[in-house]
């Protein structure tokens, strides 16, 4: 059967069109009695390691190699210690070589066919790590899915406006991942022509991106984003923050002068231009509101030619299938009671993070809870649909007016463990349905944000979402016909809704520009 391998196999060995890579056999789940394994093969380059000419150019080859790779161990990551911006535990692997990927499979070998989803990490473009123990893909191998997951250019590095180089790097990145896969997944068992691209929160985001991106059409069967997180700089305000960088550094905005700083005073400067000098709520919120993401993918006209709804719409790749999931309280672990915000009228409060009075009204008649909470509740409600699930009407309504594009389902994350022994309160908070789509349940800090029994049920249904989603091109629920379609909502139990975004379709087209508060 797929995944099995007798106690004394040898270590599996696959040839890539670079070299031959030796992975490891590693137990599916200790608890079935088959005792069925996953082919694992980590730290496999699918571009040349981004250093000296190539550090801001587009990724090229990796250079051939002779003998057999290890490939047991996970290669190194673009990310430098683990930012601690998600909950999720993120390693970090020293060394230049960053342009890798990690593949599990059931059965490495060409006669296989199976389904792959690529994994696209988050951590808001400036973070994250591949190598997370939350991202083991053996669930995926139980169930006949070969899952790669990919290690891309981050921040600055990947992100950053340049004259001299080429813009979306990290794009190109993950282009260049997908057409390694495209050559080489046969090798391990997958089907190039049933590739699903999935990914959370900067991951979701890269999914959308790359719907509109022209040199990645052919590439993907299908879309799977999660918590999507949007980065959409102009090239003016790109432009303006490296000048920015390049004045505190004292080189040139330009690829000469910022190739002359070493990796880690670039990191140094990247956290300067983008943190706040005085963090402020308000303030702070109305920014991320208004500018979106600081550093990520930005519509350069050429590479990724429109911003992520257009290319979710009517972009290269329109046409696949399209998943869109978020959760309910995104960012709600963020905003903790505020006695002073709390005495503030809750409709200037609202008004001053740039929704307009319409708007406000709409939003906080939407339900009940919204219309008694308090006002440091309702920031953190509003930009958890204003940020995150605002998206999500946004696209499926775009993409049902559009000839171009594919069939669109929604769905949304709504358990939240139990309260904590002091008695806090867990949310559906951010990330917190990462283990559940990976069926990772029992992976390191999995507990602090799902409690010490998240449903074994509940992540069935979430997991078996995305697997069923690339094996057949849709998840298990009704499309989103006309933007106004069934969601599935992931709770206990089960169900779906109606109008499940009412709250976030508020919103659309309706914040207005004003002054950021004091």
């Amino acid at each position: 059967m797929p995944g099995s391998a007798p106690g004394g196999a040898p270590r599996p060995l696959v040839r890539t069109d670079a070299g031959a890579v030796r992975g490891v056999w590693e137990p599916i789940d200790a608890a079935l009695p088959t005792g069925a394994s996953a082919a694992v093969f980590r730290g496999i380059p699918y571009a040349a390691a981004p250093v000296g000419e190539l550090r801001f150019a587009a990724p090229q080859p990796p250079a051939p190699w002779d003998g057999v790779r290890d490939a047991a161990d996970f290669g190194p990551t673009p990310q430098r210690g683990d930012a601690g911006i998600t909950l999720i535990p993120e390693h970090s692997v020293p060394g230049d070589a960053t342009l890798n990927v990690n593949v599990w499979t059931p059965d490495p070998s060409p006669a296989a066919q199976l389904p792959v989803v690529v994994w696209i990490h988050g951590g808001g473009f400036i973070s994250g790590s591949p190598a997370s123990p939350w991202y083991d893909g053996r669930a995926f191998a139980r169930d006949g899915i070969v899952l790669v997951t990919v290690s891309y250019r981050l921040g600055f590095t990947g992100f950053g406006w340049l004259d001299g180089a080429p813009a979306n790097r990290g794009v190109l990145d993950w282009v260049r991942a997908l057409e390694w896969v495209r050559q080489n997944i046969a090798a391990f068992g997958g089907d190039a022509d049933r590739v699903t691209v999935a990914g959370q929160s900067a991951g979701g985001g890269a999914v959308l991106t790359l719907l509109g991106v022209p040199a990645a059409r052919g590439l993907l069967r299908g879309g799977y984003a999660m918590s999507a997180a949007i980065a959409a700089p102009s090239v003016e305000a790109a432009a303006a923050r490296t000048r920015h960088l390049a004045r505190l550094a004292g080189v040139t905005p330009d690829a000469a002068g910022v190739s002359a700083l070493p990796e880690a005073r670039i990191l140094e400067l990247q956290r300067r231009i983008t943190a706040p000098a005085a963090p402020r709520l308000l303030r702070d919120v109305h920014g991320l509101l208004r500018d979106g993401l600081m550093i990520g993918p930005l519509a350069d006209g050429e590479i990724v030619p429109h911003d992520a709804v257009h290319g979710a719409a009517l972009g290269a790749s329109a046409h696949v299938p399209l998943a869109l999931c978020t959760a309910d309280d995104e960012l709600m672990g963020l905003f903790a009671p505020r006695p002073i915000l709390d005495r503030a009228p809750r409709r200037a409060v609202l008004r001053g993070l740039g929704a307009s009075a319409a708007a406000v009204d709409r939003w906080l008649a939407i339900d009940e809870i919204r219309a008694t909470a308090s006002s440091v509740a309702l920031v953190g409600r509003y930009a958890t649909d204003a940020v995150f699930r605002s998206w999500v009407p946004r696209i499926s309504r775009a993409r049902a007016a559009s000839d171009a594009a594919g069939a669109t389902w929604t769905s949304r994350f709504s358990w939240h463990a139990p309260e904590t022994e002091t008695g806090a309160p867990r949310i559906a908070g951010h990330c917190s349905d990462v283990p559940f789509v990976f069926d990772r349940l029992d992976a390191p800090g999995v507990e602090r944000v799902s409690g010490q029994a998240p449903p074994q049920a509940l992540a069935d249904a979430v997991h078996g979402a995305l697997v069923r989603f690339a094996r057949d091109g849709e998840p298990g629920w009704g499309a989103d016909a006309a933007g106004a379609g069934p969601t599935r909502v992931f709770d206990l139990p089960v169900h779906e809704e109606t109008d499940a975004y009412a709250s976030a379709a508020a919103l659309l087209d309706e914040r207005e520009p004003h002054d950021a508060p004091s």
